[in-house]
C-alpha cells in the first residue's frame, strides 16, 4: 500500500496542516534521480554513479524527516514542579540544517530560542527537537522562524517567547550570486519579548546581540 504524505504548511501556523497525498515508492524517486543526472549531463549506469539514485532517496528520507512528526507533540510532556521559576529560559546556538525550498539547497546556521515561563516548562532537549523538526522540511527562513516560534508559544502558553535565527544559504554562496559569508537573520517576538523592551535586550544581550543579532529598533 502506498505510503500517504502530508504537505501544504501555512508560513503563519505553528503546525503543518496536513492534506492526505500519495507519497511515491522508492523506485520512482530513485527513477526521478536518474532522470536529473542524465539531464545533468552523466550516465546514471557508469560505476561510481549506479548506486547513486538509491542513496539520494535515503538521503532525502533523512534531510526531510520533519514532515513525518508532529512538532506540538515534541513540547508535549511539560514540568509544573519549578518552585515558582518564573525568569528567561534560553537555549543558545542550536545548530540549524534545512534545506532552502526554492532551490533545495542546504541552510546552515544557529537557532536561539527563549520563553518566559508560566508555570510549565519543558526540557531543553526538547527545544533543540523542535528546531531539527521543522528544519529537516523545505523551507524559507523566515517562515522556519515563525513556526518554532508560535509553535512554543500555543504549547507552553509562556509569557514570551523569542526566536532567533542567523543562517547562511548555499543558494546564494555556491549559485552565480557567489557571496561568502554573507549570513542571513531572522527574528520571532512574542508577548514580552515584543512588548516589553527591557525583556528583548535581556534575550538578545543573553544570545550575543553585539554580534550582529536584531537589536531593539
Amino acid at each position: 500500500m502506498d505510503e500517504l504524505v502530508g504537505e501544504s504548511r501555512s508560513a503563519g501556523s505553528a503546525v503543518t496542516s496536513l492534506s492526505e497525498r500519495r507519497r511515491p515508492s522508492q523506485s520512482e524517486a530513485e527513477a526521478a534521480v536518474r532522470t536529473l543526472i542524465e539531464w545533468a549531463g552523466d550516465d546514471p549506469d557508469r560505476e561510481g554513479l549506479v548506486g547513486t539514485p538509491g542513496r539520494v532517496a535515503r538521503a532525502y528520507k533523512e534531510f526531510f524527516a520533519g514532515y513525518r512528526e508532529d512538532p506540538a507533540a515534541v513540547l508535549g510532556t511539560t514540568f509544573e514542579e519549578t518552585e515558582a521559576y518564573d525568569e528567561m529560559i534560553v537555549l543558545r546556538d542550536i545548530r540549524l540544517e534545512s534545506h532552502c525550498e526554492h532551490h533545495i539547497v542546504p541552510i546552515l546556521g544557529s537557532a536561539h530560542v527563549g520563553y518566559l515561563p508560566a508555570g510549565r516548562v519543558v526540557g531543553i532537549s526538547k527545544l533543540a527537537r523542535l528546531v531539527e523538526v521543522f528544519a529537516k522540511r523545505m523551507q524559507i527562513q523566515e517562515a522556519l522562524t515563525v513556526q518554532i516560534a508560535d509553535t512554543i508559544q500555543e504549547v507552553l502558553e509562556p509569557r514570551g517567547v523569542g526566536v532567533v535565527i542567523r543562517a547562511a544559504h548555499q543558494c546564494m554562496t555556491t549559485r552565480g550570486v557567489r557571496k561568502p559569508g554573507v549570513s542571513m537573520v531572522t527574528s520571532r517576538m512574542l508577548g514580552s519579548f515584543r512588548d516589553d523592551p527591557s525583556t528583548r535586550r535581556e534575550f538578545l544581550s543573553m544570545i550575543g546581540g553585539d554580534r550582529g543579532l536584531p537589536n531593539e529598533g
